[in-house]
């Protein structure tokens, strides 16, 4: 049986950089166990001086755009220039299929071979608080392990990118040439969120079509209202085979950083992203606190079938329950 890390063992090894360390601190905050919460907890807060280092990247887009070429090319490009690339990949499926997570591993051999990279996936979107509250303590021990570079990936379009908008610094939407509809259905609060587009996979006999592309997209960014940053989303072709415009999006994440910390935006964002994880933080306790209450457990299971068979409401039950908790009886 393996001996329980202590405080300072796993503070220690983390500050000193250990992978293994690391890997196994992200497993004691997505625990469920109150053992392992108060300890994670009390780790968070010893290494929070040692965050805030990095640059949060998320990477998003449609299922096929090639997220995982993308982030596998790209990361190696940063190791190359003497960064540390971390990779936390958020699957709110993870806990039904488990498959896309191996898969990206398997495809970023690079990445996971090498000692200055770091491959995680998160949390399974099933527990309370979602795939956000995980990741986010993710992100501050990968920082206090020294990771210059932290990449968020989604596995698509849908829920987990509003949440991954809200723990990063920098926000990349990925798209695809002839793909059909100008934005391909990708909802339009997802497009708003995005600091720059990259139309992927822009090579061989799909290079036309890219250049193409670019042009309907650029039509559609032009109409994207103003953000309260400041900064105007860039759009550029790219390349996991050849390479085209990653150099573009280097300048540009350089320019995105000098143009958001000379305006004094790069702190608010930082600001804005610890006041949306203490939210997130309240709702998860609120929440478990809720579902444990034994009053409330027990008219749950009580009544539910009532409201399976329409008898009774949804909201009165729900009304019925939260005031059980809040009468603490």
């Amino acid at each position: 049986m393996r001996t329980r890390r202590t405080l300072a063992e796993f503070k220690a090894g983390i500050l000193a950089g250990d992978r293994v360390l690391l890997a196994q601190a992200i497993t004691l905050v997505e625990s469920g166990l109150p053992a392992d919460q108060e300890l994670a907890t009390a780790l968070i807060q010893e290494l929070l001086p040692h965050t805030g280092n990095s640059f949060r990247i998320g990477v998003t887009g449609v299922p096929g755009v090639g997220k995982s070429s993308f982030i596998e090319v790209f990361g190696g490009r940063l190791l190359d220039a003497g960064k540390k690339v971390a990779v936390l990949a958020v699957d709110p499926s993870s806990s039904l299929s488990k498959g896309s997570i191996l898969g990206d591993k398997t495809r970023m051999e690079r990445l996971a071979l090498d000692k200055r990279a770091f491959i995680r996936p998160s949390p399974s979107s099933s527990t309370l608080g979602g795939v956000a509250g995980k990741t986010r303590e993710a992100i501050l021990l990968c920082e206090a392990a020294g990771f210059d570079l932290i990449l968020v990936e989604t596995v698509g379009v849908g829920q987990s990118e509003t949440a991954v908008k809200s723990m990063v610094d920098f926000f990349l939407l990925l798209l695809l040439a002839g793909a059909g509809d100008e934005l391909q259905g990708i909802k339009k609060g997802i497009v708003e969120m995005a600091d720059a587009f990259l139309i992927h996979k822009a090579d061989g006999d799909n290079m036309d079509l890219a250049a193409q592309a670019k042009v309907a997209y650029q039509n559609a960014v032009h109409l994207l209202p103003p953000t309260e940053k400041g900064w105007a989303p860039k759009l550029l072709l790219g390349s996991s085979v050849t390479g085209l415009g990653l150099e573009e999006l280097e300048s540009i994440l350089v320019s995105y950083q000098e143009q958001m910390k000379g305006s004094g935006n790069w702190e608010t964002i930082r600001g804005l992203q610890r006041l949306t994880w203490l939210e997130d933080q309240i709702h998860e306790l609120l929440g478990r606190a809720f579902l444990n209450h034994p009053g409330v457990k027990e008219t749950l299971e009580r009544e539910k079938p009532a409201v399976q068979s329409g008898q009774l409401s949804s909201s009165m039950l729900a009304q019925q329950a939260v005031a059980l908790f809040l009468s603490k009886k």
